[in-house]
């Protein structure tokens, strides 16, 4: 079965090592080139590790282009696979492959489509994942489903770079036994019940300013679900400083401190503590943007102009 792999992120060079590894080599990569690398915060150069594979390259700044498109279509390929690749993939592109186009999205697919789905799997308490490949088509994320994966986490403790592993090792683990079930000619196409449907709406980095009046769980769930590898949950030191909050946790003496939302309550080497709307407290374990924490019974918000 010939096959085309098309991305240019971390799930991208994941899917070509499980590809690859398994006996399912693509015969072209089609990825970014380098120059355009700022369009991902987890972009990915995939280039050498085609090369070692023996798999064609192709560099493209656009997936639809006729230049690309040209180039699948010379390799008249059985299958392309589109994972880890932000643009929408036109009708004519689809139409290349004989059988079609797969792509990969981090949700139990209906729900959660759209856009940063980690971040809002945290934010929405979700505790059954779910990790799909499926069949591109019209609209985003509707296709039909080729593979399903399923697993649990604790909502009140993930972070999303643990929510973002946990998806990776599900792609790695579900590509190998699909690709033996198409190339066998056992081709799975299970339609998305919209009934369930959901869609997840952009988020922006300013969507990560913390508001210090809400509950200590809320500030402690956004700075789990926006840090790395996405621009994190910020605020901003008395001085107009932004620190951008990397990690965190729930301070363990309960109701010992007693101040005004985003003051800071205590100073322990690089920990500090700041308390929240509800009165509770959650210590700052590290962060980025100054050398040290925050002054003590300083207050923590919005820069002020």
């Amino acid at each position: 079965m010939k096959i085309v792999l098309v991305g240019a992120v971390e799930s991208t060079q994941i899917a070509l090592n499980a590809l690859c590894t398994s006996g399912h080599a693509p015969a072209m990569v089609v990825t970014l080139p380098p120059e355009l690398a700022h369009r991902h915060s987890d972009f990915v150069d995939v280039a050498p590790l085609a090369q070692e594979y023996g798999c064609a390259l192709h560099l493209t700044a656009k997936s639809d282009s006729a230049e690309t498109i040209a180039a699948i279509r010379a390799l008249d390929p059985d299958l392309v696979l589109v994972i880890g690749w932000s643009q929408l993939c036109g009708a004519e592109f689809r139409a290349v492959p004989k059988l079609g186009c797969i792509g990969f999205h981090p949700s139990d697919l209906p729900k959660l489509r759209g856009r940063a789905v980690l971040p809002w799997t945290i934010l929405l308490r979700e505790r059954v994942i779910g990790t799909s490949l499926f069949w591109l088509g019209e609209g985003a994320d509707t296709g039909p489903i080729a593979a399903k994966a399923r697993f649990e986490v604790d909502p009140e403790t993930i972070t999303v770079r643990e929510l973002y592993d946990r998806h990776m090792e599900a792609l790695a683990d579900m590509l190998p036994p699909l690709m033996d079930r198409i190339a066998s000619g056992d081709v799975p196409r299970v339609l998305q019940d919209e009934a369930g449907a959901s869609l997840c709406a952009l988020r922006r980095p300013e969507d990560g300013l913390i508001d210090w009046t809400t509950p200590a769980a809320d500030i402690h769930r956004l700075i789990r679900a926006a840090g790395p590898p996405y621009p994190g949950a910020f605020t901003h030191a008395a001085d107009g400083t932004k620190l951008v909050l990397t990690a965190v946790r729930h301070t363990p003496r309960a109701g010992y401190y007693i101040g005004l939302p985003g003051q800071v309550q205590d100073i322990d080497g690089r920990t500090f503590t700041v308390a929240c709307g509800d009165g509770n407290c959650i210590d700052i374990l590290d962060w980025q943007g100054a050398e040290a924490p925050p002054k003590l019974h300083s207050k923590l918000g919005k820069m002020t102009t």
